[in-house]
């Protein structure tokens, strides 16, 4: 029999819950046999929800919360006074070992901060980062990090393409995974103080591929198999990214019903068009993981729908399964051994 794998779920965070939340944790469920969801949030609400679905009893279980940490609240104190927040209660299954993970479309200053005071992070990593696999025209890349560490180091950064490396290839199945720092241009001489003193440590690095630098206009074609960036580029990049992508969908749909004609070569092309759009569609990848924990920590979109929240439960299953955690130890601790 296969090892149950126990998520818990902030059925209260996201724009969407606890709606879509509880959707999704049904339809992962459906999905996943060896799965256990602790729907963790008011529970007359999350009961209510449930109610309208069929699956079986014992893969999912209420944890009551009876308090809500909203975006607009400072993280550090959310965290400190708000006990029996979903996130809290949800952060502290983990700490406590009776969930593997924590999924939540919450506040993403409480979950950043709640992961590293609450689970903690692994023995020898500095600085955790956020970590989401992008849509690009040869499959994805993971953008590492999106939001966790703005003011990062040279060795903070070379932690992260460590990191990255271990996720591409035992997650998503991409051997020897091409690394890469963002950087204005593709000579080494290029870059700002901190991307000038991260090329050559990563340039000598030998747990990781490195391939130089890469431009974000390169980005989109899929060359990079992990980029590297501290938290304010990455974050700049998957706004830019996610807003290019909504805008030029938008703009395809309204030259397709401009006139009849149009609207005939429209009818002709949708399908092979819906399969293309579905490729760069960031739902179908899951949530950002927060690498480098004792335990596994996953941001999803806040306006994720039941889709984001199932592939991101399921993700925590493929993450649990190839012991992400342990491989990251065990490769951040070698290294520190061998300075």
């Amino acid at each position: 029999m296969e090892k149950l794998v126990k998520v818990a779920v902030d059925a209260m965070g996201g724009d969407h819950a606890p709606g879509e939340v509880v959707k999704g944790a049904v339809d992962a469920v459906n999905e996943k046999n060896n799965l256990k969801v602790f729907l963790v949030g008011k529970a007359p609400r999350i009961h209510e929800e449930l109610s309208k679905y069929q699956y079986k009893n014992e893969q999912i279980e209420v944890v009551n919360a009876e308090e809500e940490i909203s975006c607009d609240e400072s993280p550090v104190e959310a965290i400190r006074k708000k006990k029996d927040s979903s996130i809290v209660v949800g952060l502290n299954l983990v700490k406590k070992q009776e969930a593997e993970a924590f999924v939540s479309s919450g506040s993403s200053g409480a979950i950043l901060v709640g992961g590293q005071v609450i689970v903690g992070r692994s023995k020898g990593v500095q600085r955790p980062p956020l970590a989401p696999l992008i849509p690009t025209q040869n499959g994805v890349s993971l953008l590492i990090d999106c939001g966790a560490n703005v003011d990062a180091r040279p060795e903070h950064l070379v932690q992260f393409a460590k990191m990255g490396s271990i996720y591409m290839e035992d997650v998503v199945g991409i051997k020897n995974p091409r690394v890469a720092i963002v950087n204005i241009g593709a000579e080494e001489e290029k870059g700002n103080a901190l991307v000038k003193e991260t090329f050559p440590l990563l340039k000598e690095c030998p747990d990781i591929n490195f391939i130089g630098s890469v431009e974000a206009r390169e980005i989109p074609y899929g060359d990079v198999d992990v980029i590297v960036c501290e938290a304010f580029v990455g974050n700049v990049i998957l706004k830019l990214y996610e807003g290019v992508a909504g805008a030029l969908v938008k703009k395809i749909k309204s030259g397709m019903m401009a006139n009849l004609k149009s609207k005939i070569g429209g009818l002709l092309v949708k399908p092979a068009l819906k399969d293309t759009l579905k490729d760069f569609d960031t739902s179908e990848h899951g949530g950002a993981p927060l690498l480098g924990l004792k335990g596994l920590v996953v941001k999803t979109h806040g306006s994720s729908t039941s889709k984001e929240v199932c592939n991101s439960i399921i993700q925590c299953v493929t993450f649990k399964e190839q012991k992400i955690n342990e491989k990251i130890t065990s490769v951040i601790q070698k290294n520190q051994e061998n300075i």
